[in-house]
């Protein structure tokens, strides 16, 4: 097993790809501890992971505040005695046009997503520099390579994850601990479910996604959680400052893929 007997704090595990991460985590051996703003969800999910024999604890925690993400690392800590893997997964999304973006909605966005990773890394730091041993996965996104309109917050916050990955991972490389950042493609999730919702013609928009996806498919959350795993794990031990991209291809297109047959082309 890649993570037997680490200790891994996982953010966001109510829903999504934080379930995918915790599931495979406490497959792969570690302890996880559970972090979740929905106290009913998140204590299933730990509960899940105990009943497959995994050792997990679930705290609830809101990550874009100071106090309450302090008191989660040190409960961690006073039940596992360290800390060895951060997965900073939690994070919210907003889709509306900039005109109409809210500078309460801006702060959510970038509150979570962003002060949330570096609060909850700055909680962790002073225990990995301790131990001389450390690894942080921070979750991106594709928007980290580009953009869609109304995304403005989700893409600055998503933006700036990467660049506090790649700046911790410059910085601490050389005192044992490790930042690397997962960017998922279109996953599984309900974010994917309410695309599927608002879409007035389903077919036309699955026939759209599929068109840019070279996969033809959705990701899965567990498939998520295997490539944080690596991340996680001492086969990753050369592996820092990196943004991995786990999209199905998504990003490496050009363009979307015709949706009518064309005759081969050839320039003379």
């Amino acid at each position: 097993m890649r993570l037997k007997d680490k200790v891994a704090i996982v953010t966001g595990t109510s829903s999504g790809i934080g379930i995918g991460i915790a599931e495979v985590f406490a497959e792969e051996g570690a302890k996880v501890v559970c972090v979740a703003r929905r106290k009913k969800e998140g204590e299933a999910v730990a509960q899940s992971l105990r009943d497959g024999g995994a050792e997990a604890l679930f705290i609830q925690g809101d990550v874009s505040e100071k106090t309450q993400v302090d008191e989660m690392v040190q409960k961690a800590l006073d039940t596992f005695g360290r800390i060895d893997v951060l997965v900073n997964n939690a994070g919210v999304d907003s889709v509306k046009a900039f005109e109409e973006l809210s500078v309460e909605a801006w702060d959510r966005v970038i509150g979570v997503d962003l002060r949330g990773t570096f609060l909850c890394t700055k909680a962790c730091i002073g225990q990995f520099l301790a131990q001389g041993s450390g690894n942080v996965v921070n979750i991106g996104s594709v928007h980290t390579t580009g953009c869609l309109p109304g995304a403005a917050a989700y893409d600055a916050a998503k933006w700036g994850v990467v660049g506090l990955t790649k700046s911790l991972a410059v910085e601490f490389a050389a005192r044992g601990i490790r930042f690397n950042c997962l960017s998922p493609g279109l996953i599984d999730t309900q974010m994917w479910q309410d695309v599927q919702d608002g879409a007035e013609d389903l077919e036309a928009c699955l026939t759209h996604w599929r068109a840019n996806i070279p996969a033809g498919r959705v990701g899965t959350i567990r498939e998520m959680g295997h490539v944080a795993a690596f991340l996680a794990s001492d086969e990753a031990s050369y592996v820092t400052g990196a943004n991995l991209l786990a999209d199905g291809g998504m990003t490496s297109q050009l363009v979307s893929k015709a949706l009518y047959a064309s005759k081969p082309l050839q320039r003379q």
